[in-house]
């Protein structure tokens, strides 16, 4: 078995148990702990986790091996009472993985997650990775930021700008349409390439928002209720139109000496090939990426509340994402942080985009927010001391005291 690196036997009383040199997690009265033990016991499990998986995927791929995927997929869902989809997708994964040495001994360690080793594989199977660089990010990163380092490390791997890339992702489209047995719930279930979805979600985000601003803020919908409300009222009302901000916003740099625009990318970070953009470009409505006061205003002051469009667009290219959670720039708020209430103006240094529940965090459970100079980033902290070693209770928090959130 691979070794674990760091895992000592003093790790043992704090929740696991040493078999070879890989912590085990053993069965504790979890009440009894305080909570930093119980973070503590979390990784534990997590890295047991990561053992498993290389197990398990190591035991796939040899069944693949002797007999065919499709068996080792039929003996998966006998074994482990899997659906057949999760039996397949993890067959493919395991051999995958068996050509990956350096990933498959870093999940086996422990050292990096399932989901990271994941990512890995599939990127290999798209086209040429530098294996040894993205375990190394992979075992420092958490998901979200892993995930957008390997797909900037693919696109520049890639060799022709991403486009091969990005050809295999538009072939890979499906959707799916169903009735679930158990529930009678009808299903719908698709996946697109990153721009086209991108595209998708930034017209079902405005729609929700849209949805947000005309309910009752003392009878509001569920999250997912309001999507799937927003998503019907699209395909069944389309004389209704999109809402206003539902612009594709796509970030570029321009080469002074070249005269071209370089380094194309979604928001978010995802870079796109050089073609997509010349594509892009014909429909779309320019907005200048230097924001200067003769162009552009960025500072409303206390003349409206509310971010403008260009606001908006500002503010999802400096943040990309909510600064406390990552959600999607598109599902987010711009949030004063000083807040309207307390004489905070409407201006771009003054605003950071946050999703609803990081907003209710702010406003209702005292989590601040913070700007590094050096990053020039925002982010989001809890109120001090979140997981104190003594005085914890089981009480549980407070109910939202805050239902109709200043923007």
């Amino acid at each position: 078995m691979n070794k674990a690196r760091g895992s000592t036997s003093e790790a043992t009383p704090r929740g696991g148990a040493v078999a070879g040199a890989v912590v085990w997690p053993v069965p504790v009265d979890v009440g009894s702990l305080s909570d930093d033990r119980l973070r503590d016991r979390l990784g534990v499990i997590g890295r047991a986790e990561s053992c498993l998986s290389a197990m398990k995927a190591q035991t796939l791929a040899e069944l693949a091996r002797r007999h065919s995927p499709v068996e080792a997929g039929r003996i998966a869902r006998q074994e482990t009472r899997s659906s057949k989809r999760a039996a397949r997708t993890e067959v493919e994964t395991a051999g995958r993985l068996a050509g990956l040495p350096a990933t498959s001994d870093a999940l086996g360690a422990g050292v990096i997650p399932a989901g990271h080793a994941r990512l890995i594989a599939r990127a290999a199977a798209e086209g040429p990775i530098d294996e040894s660089l993205m375990v190394q990010a992979a075992t420092h990163q958490d998901y979200d930021t892993f995930a957008r380092t390997m797909a900037r490390h693919q696109h520049e791997a890639s060799g022709d700008d991403g486009h091969a890339l990005h050809e295999r992702r538009r072939e890979r489209r499906s959707a799916r349409v169903f009735t679930r047995p158990e529930s009678g719930m009808f299903v719908l279930s698709a996946e697109f390439d990153p721009i086209t979805g991108a595209h998708i979600d930034t017209v079902l985000a405005a729609k929700v928002r849209e949805l947000w601003n005309q309910e009752d803020p003392k009878a509001r919908r569920s999250s997912q209720q309001r999507t799937a409300d927003a998503l019907a009222e699209l395909i069944l009302e389309p004389e209704k139109g999109k809402t206003a901000g539902t612009a594709l916003l796509v970030v570029a740099d321009y080469d002074v000496v070249n005269q071209q625009l370089t380094d194309a990318r979604l928001s978010d970070g995802t870079p796109i090939p050089a073609a997509e953009l010349v594509r892009l470009a014909c429909d779309a409505d320019i907005l200048p990426g230097v924001y200067r006061a003769a162009t552009q205003e960025m500072n409303l002051g206390r003349k409206r509340r509310t971010a403008t469009t260009t606001q908006r667009a500002a503010l999802t290219y400096r943040d990309q994402h909510c600064i406390g959670c990552g959600t999607t720039a598109h599902r987010c708020f711009a949030h004063h942080i000083k807040f309207w209430s307390e004489g905070g103006p409407t201006d771009l240094a003054n605003l950071a985009l946050v999703c609803n529940d990081c907003h209710h965090n702010i406003h209702d459970h005292h989590w601040t927010v913070t700007h590094n100079p050096h990053t020039n980033r925002w982010h989001t902290h809890p109120p001090p001391d979140p997981f104190p070693t003594h005085g914890t209770t089981n009480t549980p928090p407070p109910p939202q005291t805050n239902p109709i959130l200043r923007k």
